[in-house]
């Protein structure tokens, strides 16, 4: 069996946030469970992939809002991303796990969440519920709000500290 990346890819990144409420909408009529999560995910790593395994493992469908690169560079600083959001996009759109993906350009997921209205949030355990962005609207709405426990050691930044660090060595 062969698989057409292109095509996967394509229709797994939404266009636009009504795209993505069209198929949220969709998934749920159906009967499924929508899980949302977010971040940068710059350099891919065994964290994320573990982080993002779990949380689509709390629902059916699992989509990702993926911060622009407008929004890394407000964020994180003019150095990053240094994938670009197309780039980083079409990677998660590519794991078998991930169903959508949507690029947003605000600083917090809260509009996209807001809109969506997914059935489970999911954020990182340095989160408490209560602090997460878009909780409330979640819950108001009868969803449910998860943390998940990142795996030790791994993050995008010391990933690129340590490449820093082994360039300055050499």
């Amino acid at each position: 069996m062969r698989i057409d990346l292109e095509k996967t890819l394509v229709n797994k990144i939404c266009s636009d946030i009504n795209a993505a409420k069209t198929l949220v909408a969709g998934w749920q009529a159906d009967g499924n469970k929508v899980v949302f999560t977010n971040g940068v995910f710059d350099l891919l790593h065994i964290g994320h992939l573990t982080y993002m395994a779990k949380a689509a493992d709390q629902g059916d469908k699992l989509i990702i809002g993926l911060n622009s690169d407008s929004s890394v560079k407000r964020i994180k600083g003019e150095s990053r991303p240094i994938n670009d959001q197309n780039s980083r996009a079409a990677l998660l759109a590519a794991l078998f796990f991930v169903d959508a993906i949507i690029i947003f350009n605000e600083d917090t997921p809260l509009n996209l969440i807001s809109t969506l209205l997914p059935d489970v949030l999911i954020k990182g355990a340095d989160y408490s519920v209560e602090n997460i962005v878009g909780a409330k609207e979640v819950i108001a709405n009868g969803g449910e709000v998860r943390t998940i426990t990142f795996v030790e050691g791994y993050s995008s930044t010391s990933i690129i500290n340590r490449i820093k660090d082994q360039n300055k060595a050499g």
